[in-house]
């Protein structure tokens, strides 16, 4: 068989000559058989071990869902405002009063905020539709990657893609990536489905689900876009013309599935709908294009915390090509990448001389276009990055190690696949022996069982002509185990801990080194712990520690993180900080400490501590105001809405920074009487309005001290807006 003869013999797609009997339904087999066993084509174990894995990874996924509390605050108040108010549903208004919106589409937040209506506020309502999500992103990767290659290779994508520690983190979280990874996916198999016969609608559909993506996630929906059209335009059947014109149809298709939402926002009156968080001028556009888009890539985000300066080394890690590969993302996604490279070259190599519109070659170039221009942009961002971003690697990374190891598996018979596959396995161990390495005390003995083991595998397969069936399927037991022994490990560290907070990274205690790893939020750039913020005056109390147990610090802009959080190693930084199973973030069931530092100051990456008492101060008369009380920065005032189930006020939305609202439209607010209280402290209170400096918020902070009444439960202390000082 010759390299330019190979795809022939890989199975063809649907609708070929050789299947279309089949696919007519001409076979006559009952359609409920059909379910169990799939195609006739298929071995008859196919469809059984397809629909026992994805119950696998839908249980998997699903244990210890609660451990994690609300999570995200941020997002769950959100989820728990679309619940409460179809207005805030649709603009992703972080108070069902319509305050502001969180810094991204919402698209995202509709599953769960129906859920929620449906189940009522809690943490299995809100992340159980993420749980769901990564069973439908394992069922779209299997029909992409058997529909043109084999059950096998669609198996063992859904398997890596299962195990990647990344994957098993935000697939149980309530971030916006797990709908974005999904519909990522769901568009490459639609272009897949395309390029098979030049077909129209689902290159229009492919259009339609990054249109939606982008609901999820604004401008990291359009990476994959250049190599995929590229890969249309040059190797999809038909003319020219005609390809050009189903390019411009598609490109339609997204405009109108993401656009419709933008347009609307656009044209609705200001003053009638929330203010667009993340944005300075109100304007969702100027949110997507700016802290959203061209922001995040040269690290000049308005509004920001912090960020990379443009250049090397900035506040959210080191840029350049090794980033993928560095201790604080190599751990989370990178544990197959060298494998998927490798076989991503030889499959491409394999299908080469292959005709134009060959889908074998079309299937490894999108999944490896789709992987490179992603990882690549991840590597050289200078602004706001975070490890969990890399769950978008994790689909194009599983499908092309499933596809390259069974391409090559079938050609065992040339001595060089067998070489291919034995060095993809030693180059997997080794690379898993150093990922291991960087936890040293985490089951030390299994970076010496993956190396040991993944270099016998790799010794069998180079030897694979010359073994019997016996001992060459044992090689390949042996290689498989050894390859996945390490990210299982990981995942399932990940699956046994809770993680809340607005940064959270995967494995064990130390495997993000930005943050607490399998712990609780965590990861604030520059090492320190991200806790809640420290009084005024008390800059020297204790922060959260960075790897290492150094003293944490970091904050960008000179501050030093304050209480709150777990470091590596689950160390506590300062004071009360991560929530226990089963504890208090905002008033879960079940009573205990909340994420932010005592006192009940939220931070800028994590909420606050709610004491009973402080809850039932801002319960008391609650009906009577729109807001039960405002707070400057979102997850400070996310804990406190969470908890009482009233809406409050985030003044500067998420990092404090944003003019919203303005000192003379809150002081208009406290005047017409809607709002109750002012919660002291969190992000930017009485800390010079956060990130804004003397922005807005400071503004407001000083004039709520300077006018009002201060008044103290549960150890936070509160402004009474309805009492003036004596003399006001």
């Amino acid at each position: 068989m010759t390299a330019a003869t190979h795809s022939d013999h890989v199975q063809a797609p649907p609708g070929a000559p050789a299947r279309t009997a089949a696919h007519a339904g001409g076979h006559g087999e009952p359609l409920p058989r059909r379910l169990v066993r799939g195609r006739p084509e298929d071995p008859r174990w196919a469809r059984p071990a397809f629909l026992g894995l994805l119950l696998v990874i839908g249980l998997a996924y699903l244990w210890n869902l609660s451990a994690s509390g609300y999570a995200n605050s941020f997002y769950s108040a959100a989820v728990q405002a679309g619940s409460q108010s179809w207005k805030a549903f649709f603009f992703g208004s972080l108070d069902s009063a319509g305050a502001i919106t969180v810094d991204k589409p919402p698209a995202a937040l509709w599953p769960m905020a129906l859920s929620v209506r449906i189940f009522g506020l809690g943490s299995w309502a809100i992340l159980a539709p993420q749980v769901l999500m990564a069973v439908a992103t394992a069922g779209v990767l299997y029909a992409a990657v058997r529909r043109r290659f084999s059950a096998a290779a669609g198996l063992i994508a859904m398997v890596v893609l299962a195990l990647t520690p990344v994957a098993a983190l935000m697939f149980r979280f309530n971030n916006p990536d797990a709908l974005l990874a999904l519909l990522m996916t769901v568009t490459v198999y639609c272009v897949l489905r395309a390029m098979e016969g030049g077909r129209t609608k689902w290159l229009v559909w492919a259009g339609v689900a990054v249109g939606l993506a982008f609901l999820s996630k604004t401008l990291q929906a359009f990476l994959i876009l250049p190599p995929l059209a590229v890969l249309y335009a040059v190797f999809a059947p038909g003319s020219v013309h005609r390809r050009l014109g189903q390019l411009g149809l598609a490109a339609l298709a997204m405009v109108v599935s993401g656009g419709w939402w933008v347009a609307i926002v656009e044209l609705w009156p200001a003053s009638s709908r929330p203010y667009v968080g993340g944005s300075q001028n109100n304007s969702f556009l100027e949110l997507t294009f700016g802290y959203n888009g061209l922001g995040r890539i040269n690290g000049e985000e308005t509004g920001s915390v912090g960020g990379g300066g443009g250049g090397r080394g900035g506040g959210w890690g080191e840029t350049g090509i090794g980033r993928m590969f560095d201790s604080e993302i190599g751990g989370q996604v990178a544990w197959l990448l060298p494998a998927a490279l490798i076989l991503l070259a030889a499959g491409v190599w394999l299908t080469w001389r292959a005709k134009r519109t060959d889908t074998a070659r079309a299937a490894f170039l999108a999944w490896g276009g789709s992987l490179l221009m992603t990882a690549l942009v991840f590597s050289f961002m200078a602004g706001i990055f975070h490890q969990y971003y890399t769950v978008a690697l994790a689909p194009y990374a599983a499908a092309l190690t499933g596809m390259g190891a069974t391409v090559l598996w079938e050609e065992r018979g040339r001595w060089w696949a067998g070489a291919v596959l034995g060095v993809t396995v030693a180059v997997t161990a080794v690379w898993s022996y150093v990922l291991l390495a960087r936890t040293p005390d985490y089951v030390p003995w299994l970076r010496w069982a993956v190396l040991t083991g993944g270099l016998l595998g790799a010794v069998g397969l180079l030897l694979v002509t010359r073994l019997g069936r016996t001992l060459a399927l044992g090689a390949v037991g042996l290689g498989l185990a050894a390859s996945l022994a390490g990210p299982a490990a990981y995942t399932v560290s990940t699956l046994n801990t809770g993680h809340e907070g607005s940064i959270v990274t995967a494995g064990p205690a130390g495997a993000g080194m930005g943050g607490p790893g399998g712990g609780r939020g965590g990861g604030f750039p520059g090492g320190g712990d991200g806790g809640g913020m420290q009084p005024p005056g008390q800059g020297a109390q204790q922060g959260g520690r960075a790897p290492g147990n150094a003293q944490g610090g970091g904050f960008p802009g000179g501050g030093t993180p304050g209480q709150g959080g777990r470091a590596p190693g689950g160390q506590q930084g300062g004071q009360q900080g991560g929530q226990a199973p089963g504890g208090r973030q905002g008033a879960m069931p079940g009573g205990g400490a909340g994420e932010g530092g005592a006192g009940g100051m939220g931070g800028l990456l994590d909420g606050a501590s709610v004491d009973p008492e402080a809850e039932a101060l801002l319960k008391e008369d609650a009906d009577a105001y729109t807001w039960a009380a405002a707070a400057i920065g979102a997850q400070n005032a996310a804990s406190y809405q969470l908890a009482t189930g009233d809406p409050v006020m985030a003044v500067g939305g998420f990092n404090g920074s944003d003019p919203s609202p303005t000192l003379a439209r809150f002081k208009q607010y406290v005047e017409d009487g809607k709002v109750h209280y002012f919660i002291s402290g969190g992000m930017g209170g009485g800390m010079g309005g956060g990130m804004g400096g003397e922005g807005a918020a400071s503004r407001i902070s000083s004039w709520v001290e300077d006018t009002f009444e201060k008044v103290t439960a549960g150890g936070a202390t509160f402004y009474d807006l309805t009492s003036p000082k004596s003399g006001e």
